[in-house]
């Protein structure tokens, strides 16, 4: 898999399949379309890319910032290889892109990449997102090229599996149904920071990661997580999301114990997956009560971890 910030990288057209979308979180959905086009492509001896774009459309269309991405640029590019994909390209989205049409942005795929199919489930690009599937079909009469419309969606629970139910059910504290979704635990990743160290006073030291500021948090509260550590050691952590009200009740921390850990973690870079949402954010009496709660959700945590084993 090689990753591409823009077309103009590429200068090695071949037969190219090319599945277009946001693509963020990977989810099963997303797998299921990568994954046909690149079975189908492979049978054809065609080479397989995913264009896609950063930032969102809605970035900069309705200015929209803060916490919306369910992966990094990094966590996409890889998640969509691992289906597959040999090519991976992250076209800026700023107002060069929304203006530009979808015939002539087909024209740099076909001149770029060697584009010969267009794969995609509801998308659309170009000004005003005129590529729609239908469009794309009238466009390739003239310059052919085989236009799939991936219809399959995937459906859990009564509803269909999307980058929005996913956000929706982070925002309400449901790691599980995220994990259903992105068929995979939900994870952030960044480096352990220096806090106050309040946690060392009641025998509970936490690891507070720095997590990219527009990468979505699941919703104030205790969880049951998985740490991994650089090496690939795993570690299972009573996660704390939220403001710590006990404490000091200013800014959303992601505070990590992991269980049965000793050492130093500052300066590592960590990835901690989310596997259950234990309880909601609260404010107790004092820290002697917090230091029994904290006991009680570790016990929980460990029963819980144990059993999704």
């Amino acid at each position: 898999m090689r990753h591409f910030l823009q077309l103009e990288e590429l200068s090695d057209p071949k037969p190219t399949a090319v599945a277009l979308g946001m693509f963020d979180g990977v989810h099963l959905g997303h797998q299921a379309l990568l994954k046909t086009m690149a079975a189908e492509a492979r049978e054809k001896g065609l080479r397989t890319a995913a264009l896609t774009f950063f930032p969102h459309p809605r970035a900069v269309l309705l200015q929209r910032f803060g916490r919306q991405y369910l992966t990094t640029l990094e966590e996409r590019a890889e998640l969509i290889g691992e289906c597959d994909i040999d090519l991976i390209i992250t076209t800026p989205f700023n107002d060069e892109t929304r203006n530009t049409r979808a015939a002539d942005f087909v024209a740099q795929m076909q001149k770029h990449l060697g584009m010969v199919e267009i794969w995609s489930g509801d998308f659309g690009f170009g000004f005003e997102r005129e590529g729609t599937p239908e469009y794309l079909r009238t466009l390739s009469t003239d310059t052919p090229f085989r236009v799939v419309e991936f219809g399959t969606k995937l459906a859990l629970g009564g509803d269909m599996i999307s980058s929005s139910r996913i956000r929706h059910s982070l925002d309400e504290g449901n790691a599980k149904d995220a994990t259903l979704c992105l068929g995979r635990n939900y994870s952030v990743y960044g480096e352990v920071i220096k806090g106050d160290q309040r946690g060392r006073t009641i025998g509970f030291p936490t690891a507070n990661l720095d997590v990219w500021e527009e990468k979505v948090i699941p919703a104030n509260g205790v969880y049951a997580t998985l740490v991994y550590l650089p090496d690939g050691t795993r570690y299972e952590a009573a996660t704390n999301v939220g403001v710590r009200p006990t404490v000091d009740g200013q800014n959303v921390r992601i505070e990590a114990h992991l269980l049965d850990f000793e050492g130093d973690l500052y300066g590592q870079k960590l990835t901690l997956e989310f596997v259950d949402h234990i309880r909601g954010e609260k404010r107790f009496s004092g820290l002697e009560e917090l230091k029994n709660q904290i006991q009680t959700d570790v016990a929980d945590i460990r029963k819980i971890l144990k059993t999704d084993s």
